[in-house]
């Protein structure tokens, strides 16, 4: 949706899932989602928080669906919920809306990137802290919880976004096709249990980017080389 002076919204204004957009292949899990009983409750709640004044993050909460097909996903990298600070949140997980400053977590997935890969940091070129061209070439960038209301970290967890985000990691993992999990802290780590172990998927786990956890044990973050890793894996299936 736009917002009323023609700018791209920067916070949800509809509660109605018509106007969040998502790839044909995700379309019947979205559906059956928002049809059922839990997804009622959810999209009654984002409305009456609405209607109650709250600004919510992000305006496109499916963003992630919209930009990288099921067919097309090769990486998953599974986040909490959204950034709640005004502007941030752009619906991709870990990705901030270009312009924006790098929030903690992601400089230090920048510096992983650099130390592992030998990529330039900060990353050149333009947009920053922008994903949407990783988002693009394969690697879904899921939120466990879609929305969130500004500068209230986690406000929407247990909502009902969870039903529908372990429903997409369970389809990516069903799928024929080998595919990489980074699943970074113990929120992430939770969703292993969803991931089946015969059918060759690389799932790769460590301590969560954030600066109170990216360098303490067990599997400190930096360091953990889990970018090499998916690249030799990726190219080993000829992605």
């Amino acid at each position: 949706m736009q917002a009323t002076s023609g700018q791209p919204a920067t916070q949800l204004m509809s509660a109605d899932p018509a106007h969040w957009p998502v790839a044909p292949g995700w379309q019947p899990i979205v559906e059956q989602f928002f049809t059922a009983p839990k997804g009622q409750q959810l999209l009654a709640y984002l409305q009456q928080r609405l209607d109650d004044g709250a600004v919510i993050f992000p305006p496109q909460p499916l963003r992630a669906l919209e930009l990288t097909a099921p067919e097309d996903v090769r990486v998953v990298i599974l986040g909490q919920d959204p950034y709640h600070g005004r502007g941030q949140a752009e619906g991709l997980a870990f990705s901030v809306a270009p312009g924006v400053r790098l929030p903690p977590s992601l400089l230090n997935i920048f510096k992983e990137m650099q130390r592992d890969l030998g990529t330039p940091f900060p990353p050149v070129p333009s947009p920053g802290g922008s994903l949407v061209k990783w988002a693009q070439n394969g690697v879904l960038l899921l939120n466990t919880c879609l929305t969130v209301e500004e500068g209230q970290a986690a406000s929407h967890s247990k909502r009902g976004w969870e039903v529908l985000t372990d429903a997409i990691i369970e389809h990516v993992a069903q799928q024929g096709r080998p595919t990489v999990f980074m699943l970074w802290g113990a929120h992430a780590q939770s969703k292993s249990v969803l991931i089946p172990h015969d059918r060759g998927h690389l799932v790769l786990m460590s301590n969560h980017p954030s600066p109170l956890s990216a360098l303490r044990p067990p599997v400190p973050f930096i360091g953990n080389g889990h970018f090499g890793q998916a690249k030799a894996f990726r190219q080993q299936h000829g992605y």
